[in-house]
């Protein structure tokens, strides 16, 4: 068995911004920079023989290039109590439509559909009894958080591989995306 998941992996002067802006947040645990990636699909544990299924879904698979541009950040909560802290990313067309069409591939691989809807997002931390109110303060404090766009002209299978630290990740396979004539890549 074999934990995947689709996503786009991140300059590293994007990453080194983003892990800049850690700390202060008391029960935080925040990403390392090498594991900082935007999940587009989340597909879970596969058997071995399935890998091949959802490598060929994914190669098939023609979008065009997009510019990605991160903008302030946000919190996902279970119940009244954070769990995570986000970095937005914005849904343009581009990345909507890759989404779509990552998830009618690794549907069409024989997996049950997400059922989630999409929010465009980079984990910065994962928060384990953090004060609420420090953690909200600490997300207004960064709301005006601004990254330039940045050119996505791949997307890349993931493994994730959980350890004492949290997950560690390794791409498996790239997907290239189509870059416009005359575009510099």
């Amino acid at each position: 068995m074999i934990r995947l998941f689709v996503g786009l992996e991140l300059p590293e002067t994007v990453r080194a911004r983003l892990y800049g802006l850690g700390g202060g947040v008391p029960g935080a645990r925040w990403i390392e920079p090498e594991n900082m990636h935007m999940t587009l699909r989340f597909i879970g544990n596969v058997n071995d023989d399935s890998i091949a299924d959802i490598d060929g879904a994914l190669a098939r698979i023609r979008a065009p290039a997009f510019d990605l541009e991160i903008a302030g950040l946000g919190e996902f909560s279970r119940g009244r109590r954070p769990a995570m802290i986000w970095a937005g990313v914005r849904p343009v067309p581009g990345l909507m439509d890759l989404e779509r069409r990552i998830e009618a591939a690794v549907v069409k691989a024989g997996f049950p559909p997400d059922g989630r809807r999409f929010t465009p997002h980079i984990t910065l931390a994962r928060l384990k009894g953090g004060a609420p109110g420090r953690v909200r303060s600490f997300v207004a404090e960064h709301s005006l958080l601004r990254i330039d766009p940045f050119p996505v002209t791949r997307f890349t299978l993931f493994s994730s591989h959980l350890g004492r630290k949290g997950a560690s990740y390794r791409a498996e396979a790239d997907y290239p995306l189509a870059i416009p004539e005359g575009a510099q890549p």
